[in-house]
């Protein structure tokens, strides 16, 4: 188990995603501090402190949570349910990330309020890049509004976009400099 504070959340059952992700992670310094959690209901436990994560804090929340569909004992729409039903939680970023192109589960996931709705590439290459880009978006780049862990701040500020000190994202960079013709980057798209 990690200690000290998570960047990333990434809740995946494929051993082969999740080393894919870490390499990725790793070899471009996005984040810290990522914690892998190998289920849905290993993700509940850890996001909301309890079963063998009863010693952390919910404040201690992670700038980002990866999130698989398909997850053994809890799947990904009853995990990202409770996240964004709670108010200590649903200001998180949740990103899901799955092989699942079902009409359904893209639309249940944007009516529970997920942040942006990605299928994983199948082409080794590709998945390494969305994963990054998405990475460097939500963890780097991204300024969530402040969360809490008591009653809702009804004077708080929701900051759109970024912080006027940094600069936009490179995205042709990270995609390698794709040349015209090449095949087009993984779309991200998020809700604000």
């Amino acid at each position: 188990m990690n200690t000290g504070p998570v960047e990333i959340l990434f809740v995946e059952d494929d051993p082969a995603d999740v080393r894919l992700t870490l390499e990725s992670f790793g070899d471009n310094h996005l984040a810290n501090r990522v914690h892998v959690a190998r289920d849905g209901a290993e993700a509940l436990e850890y996001i909301f402190c309890t079963g063998r994560y009863a010693d952390r804090q919910i404040a201690d929340v992670p700038k980002l949570i990866l999130l698989d569909l398909k997850l053994p004992l809890v799947n990904g729409l009853d995990v990202l349910e409770a996240i964004k039903r709670d108010a200590r939680t649903r200001a998180i970023p949740v990103v899901v990330l799955t092989s699942s192109r079902e009409n359904p589960d893209i639309q249940r996931a944007y009516q529970l309020g997920v942040n942006s709705y990605i299928v994983k590439p199948v082409n080794f290459e590709q998945f390494r890049k969305a994963v990054l880009t998405v990475g460097l978006y939500w963890a780097v780049m991204n300024e969530p509004p402040g969360l809490t862990t008591g009653p809702e701040d009804p004077h708080a500020v929701l900051a759109v976009g970024g912080s006027s000190n940094r600069g936009p994202l490179d995205i042709t960079r990270i995609m390698g400099g794709r040349s015209k013709g090449a095949p087009a980057a993984p779309c991200v798209a998020h809700r604000p």
